[in-house]
Order: structure tokens, then C-alpha cells, then sequence
């Protein structure tokens, strides 16, 4: 066990006040070459004369390559859909870029529908109990590749269970008052501890006096507190006389608070040692998990800047299993890795929630504990479809009764948490291979080859990098109208920088696309 030398309390107040947002940066010096090649080269982010672009992150690789990432404004409104990706080459030459727009914007910024309207369309389409319709804004919605002026409406409440908080974003297109899509903000789902899914694991704590608390300071300061069955106010620091925290059982409070640190750290080590990111905001700051919130919340969510948990049915089954955990704080990596998040709905919403999936199941299985071995079904001890059996399975998504296992023209259509399946599925191809492996049988769709997998650690710098350098934010599946913008493009490009053009690992990446039934424009090799 590790804790800190002996003091006392820097603040009176016994709330978490750990947060890993990040603040935004001013752009570096050493992204000012790739400014340059956008400006030398608008045409192929389909810029406007309108149009300015904003900073927002810096990707260097070792050889010297550059990725800048960049916002769009379109007569000071933005762009949603229009951000891009400018690659440089080591040499110092244009590489080109990522981007969603199919043509220049043309749009009439005068609204013809008035904001009240839109109030009024956004408040039908919350599902649960309204608060208040927190704020309304005019922005340019392009993720279809065109733009159409829309008024973005911010109504918050709680959900359809009464429990779980709704931060709901409704657009409304300001000239015709059709309603044109809609998100949830909410995404869902060493001292020594005893914890619920993953046995006796070492957690660091913080000495506070003759107290320990759940701190981790060489992670960033992340912590856990206590919403003790609280929706809302103050989150209390657990503490802990001798450093041994938790029974292994649900009617001590303080063991689900074992599973929430042990997650949490061990999603700090895995993405810091697979691919040197620093923390869900990659700032180096750990995030606050706060657990047993609200009363028999069958629930887990990342609200943007902070972990939830509830504790399930009677508040006996806490959701905080290890894959659930690594799954919703990387909906913060997401988050701080894509402008405007993957947009979450349809097959952005999908790829959103696959990457979730996708990386709590690497964190799992870099974790290597034989109380929660690794595998590719998700939340399969936590038992919350209350008959035994795994929320969704990678190998073969359509077993969960929902997701889609293979892409077909409704999958922008569905839950993103089951249009997710197409690329969890393109995943498990990928790493463990089609047919019967040691983890299920994973069928092809149609009359797709089979796929010889390439491994789990490939397959996850695959994704990564993807996410990292390429994705927009309304990259998708299938893309008649803008082919470059879609997921099997991107992973490809992310292929070729990690193990060259038309390797293995290339080509291995093309079958597994081709397995869940998403085709490309990809020259063959």
C-alpha cells in the first residue's frame, strides 16, 4: 500500500473537488507549420470565405509528423460536423486532412423559426421530468456533410427512471421547425480493498492526520466520494482508520468505493502505458468518482466532467465492475479527443459507445486479475438484465436481443449503444479473428472471408490512433457522399502510419470491415 506522509487537511470542506476537464490551450508554436498548410489549403476542408478555425489540439508523433485539430465557425456560428484534421508529414509537407464537409457552407444565418418554438419542440422530446430549458443557441448543424442554420436547445432534468440526470440537446433546423436530431449529455454505463468484482486490490489512499483518504496522488489527485444515496449536493470524502477499506460485499459501502479507485487507476496505467496519455483530459489529472448515487440507480455515467455509479436493484448490484468503469471514463477520453465529442447519436453515437466498449475491455484485460479475467462480454458480472447474462457481447453483438452485428442502412437508426455492435464486433474480428475463438463465435455477415485476427494490442493502437489523429466528429460507418469521413477509412490510415500500407495488419483491418458488412473505397492491395 502507498499513501502520503502524515498531515492534516488542506480545506475544511469534505467534498471531491478533483475535475478533469481541460482548460483549453492557446495554440503552440510548434503547430504553427500545420496552420499554414490549412491556410494554403482550405479547399479540401471545403472551406467558406466565411468560415474561421479554431484550435484545439496538437498531436506530434516521434518521427516528427504533426496532427493539428481544429474547430470550424461559419459567420461566427458553430459548425457542428465541421471540424477537421491536418496532417504534416516529418518533412515539413502537407499530408492532407480529416474532414466532414462534402462542399463549402451556403447558409442563411437569419432564423425564420423562433427560439421559443424550438423551446417548445425540445421540451416534447425529453423523456423524463424536465428542471429547465438551461440555454438556447444558434449553431450550424453539418454532420450530414452540408449545413442548415438550427437552434441547439439545452433541456436538463432526470430521466425516464426518475433517478438517472438527462442533459438533453435537441436541434431544430431555424428555417423549416423540424426537429433534426437530438443527444443526451450523459453517457451511460494502495491501500488494501476488498472489492465487489475484483477481489482483494491495492488502492492508493492519502493520510489526513489519523485518517486515510480515497486520493490518489500519483495519479493526478483522482478521488472517490460518497453521494450516500443522494442525486444531488455536497459528495463526502470516505475516510478510513486503518487503510483497509471494504468487505467484499454490498452492505459495506465502502467496498463498491474499492471498485470505483482500483477502475479508475487502472484506466489512468493502461492508457498511460499503451499510448502516453496522461489522464481522461490528458492533462495529467486524475477524475472524481463519485459512487452510491441516488437510490437504486441502475446506472453508471460519465457527466462530462466526473464519474457516477449506482448501485442497481435494491442498491445490492453497484455498477462498478472494471470494464463499466474504463468504459465511462473513456467517454472523457472521447470527449477531450474529438471537438464536439463523436456526436452521440446515430453511427457517430455508435462509434462513440463502441470506443467505450472497446478500450474498458482492453482495460480489462490489461488489469490480468483472475477475479474479473478478461473477455469481450461487457458489465457480464454486474447482472443487469437480471437473468445472468452480459449487457453486450463483442463477439457476436446480436446475442443481447438489440445491437447490430452487422451495418445495414437502419444502423444510423437504433440506440447508439446498439448501433455501437457494428464496430465492437469489427473489433473482435480484428483482434481475436472470426469463427469459434476461446471467447465465442464470431460469425461474418454475408458472404464475407473469414478474418485471421491480429491481436488485441494492435487492434487497440489501431483504434486509438483512429480516434486520436482522424476521427471528427461525425464520422461514420458508411458515407456515400464523403467516403474519407467514415471509420473504415480512418483505422486504415491509422493502419498504414502504425505498420505500413497493405501489411498485414492493413489488410487484416480491411476484412474486418468487410466481415461486419462496411465496405470502402480503399484501393485494394
Amino acid at each position: 500500500m502507498n499513501v502520503a506522509a502524515d498531515g492534516s487537511p488542506s480545506a475544511e470542506s469534505d467534498t471531491a473537488e478533483v475535475d478533469a476537464s481541460a482548460t483549453p490551450e492557446a495554440e503552440p508554436p510548434a503547430a504553427a507549420p500545420v496552420r499554414k498548410a490549412l491556410d494554403t489549403h482550405l479547399a479540401d476542408v471545403h472551406a467558406a470565405p466565411e468560415d474561421t478555425f479554431g484550435y484545439f489540439a496538437f498531436r506530434p508523433d516521434t518521427d516528427g509528423t504533426k496532427h493539428v485539430r481544429y474547430t470550424r465557425t461559419y459567420h461566427g456560428l458553430p459548425v457542428y460536423g465541421g471540424d477537421v484534421i491536418v496532417h504534416l508529414g516529418a518533412d515539413g509537407q502537407y499530408k492532407g486532412s480529416s474532414n466532414g464537409l462534402v462542399a463549402p457552407l451556403r447558409v442563411d444565418t437569419a432564423p425564420k423559426v423562433p427560439a421559443a418554438d424550438a423551446a417548445a419542440k425540445a421540451r416534447e422530446r425529453f423523456a423524463g421530468r424536465i428542471a429547465q430549458l438551461q440555454g438556447q443557441k444558434l449553431i450550424v448543424e453539418a454532420s450530414t456533410g452540408t449545413g442548415r442554420l438550427a437552434w441547439e436547445s439545452f433541456v436538463v432534468g432526470t430521466a425516464k427512471d426518475g433517478r438517472t440526470p438527462s442533459r438533453l440537446h435537441v436541434l431544430t433546423d431555424a428555417h423549416t421547425g423540424a426537429v433534426i436530431g437530438q443527444w443526451d449529455e450523459i453517457e451511460t454505463i494502495a491501500g488494501t480493498g476488498h472489492s465487489l468484482y475484483s477481489g482483494q486490490v491495492s488502492v492508493e489512499t492519502q493520510k489526513f492526520g489519523s485518517q486515510y483518504r480515497m486520493i490518489d496522488t500519483t495519479r493526478g489527485r483522482a478521488s472517490v466520494c460518497d453521494m450516500r444515496h443522494q442525486e444531488s449536493g455536497a459528495c463526502a470524502q470516505l475516510s478510513d482508520d486503518d487503510n483497509t477499506w471494504g468487505n467484499g460485499k454490498a452492505d459495506d459501502p465502502q467496498s463498491a468505493a474499492v471498485d470505483v479507485a482500483y477502475g479508475a487507476q487502472v484506466t489512468y496505467d493502461y492508457y498511460l502505458k499503451s499510448f502516453g496519455r496522461k489522464g481522461v483530459a490528458n492533462n495529467g489529472r486524475g477524475v472524481v468518482s463519485r459512487v452510491h448515487v441516488g437510490d437504486g440507480l441502475e446506472n453508471a455515467y460519465w457527466d462530462g466532467k466526473q464519474m457516477n455509479y449506482g448501485d442497481g436493484r435494491d442498491n445490492a448490484h453497484p455498477i462498478v465492475e472494471l470494464d463499466v468503469a474504463a468504459h465511462e471514463m473513456t467517454h472523457g477520453v472521447t470527449q477531450h479527443s474529438v471537438p464536439n465529442d463523436l456526436t452521440y447519436a446515430g453511427e457517430s453515437g455508435g462509434l462513440n459507445e463502441a470506443t467505450s466498449d472497446i478500450f474498458g475491455t482492453m482495460v480489462e484485460f490489461y488489469a490480468n486479475n483472475p477475479a474479473d479475467p478478461g473477455d469481450y462480454s461487457i458489465a457480464e458480472s454486474i447482472d443487469l438484465n437480471g437473468n445472468g447474462t452480459p449487457l453486450r457481447y463483442m463477439y457476436d453483438p446480436p446475442r443481447d436481443g438489440y445491437s447490430h452485428g452487422c451495418w445495414s442502412a437502419t444502423t444510423k437508426d437504433v440506440d447508439v449503444h446498439y448501433s455501437s455492435g457494428v464496430a465492437n464486433h469489427f473489433f473482435f474480428d480484428l483482434a481475436e479473428g472470426t469463427g469459434k475463438t476461446q471467447y465465442g463465435t464470431s460469425p461474418v455477415c454475408g458472404n464475407a472471408g473469414p478474418v485471421t485476427g491480429i491481436g488485441r494490442e494492435k487492434a487497440a493502437a489501431i483504434w486509438y490512433r483512429a480516434l486520436d489523429v482522424y476521427f471528427t466528429s461525425s464520422t461514420s460507418y458508411v458515407n456515400d457522399a464523403n467516403p474519407g469521413n467514415t471509420a473504415r477509412a480512418y483505422t486504415l490510415a491509422a493502419a498504414s502510419d502504425l505498420y505500413g500500407k497493405c501489411g498485414a495488419e492493413y489488410r487484416a483491418v480491411q476484412r474486418a470491415w468487410t466481415a461486419v458488412n462496411v465496405a470502402g473505397t480503399d484501393a485494394a492491395c
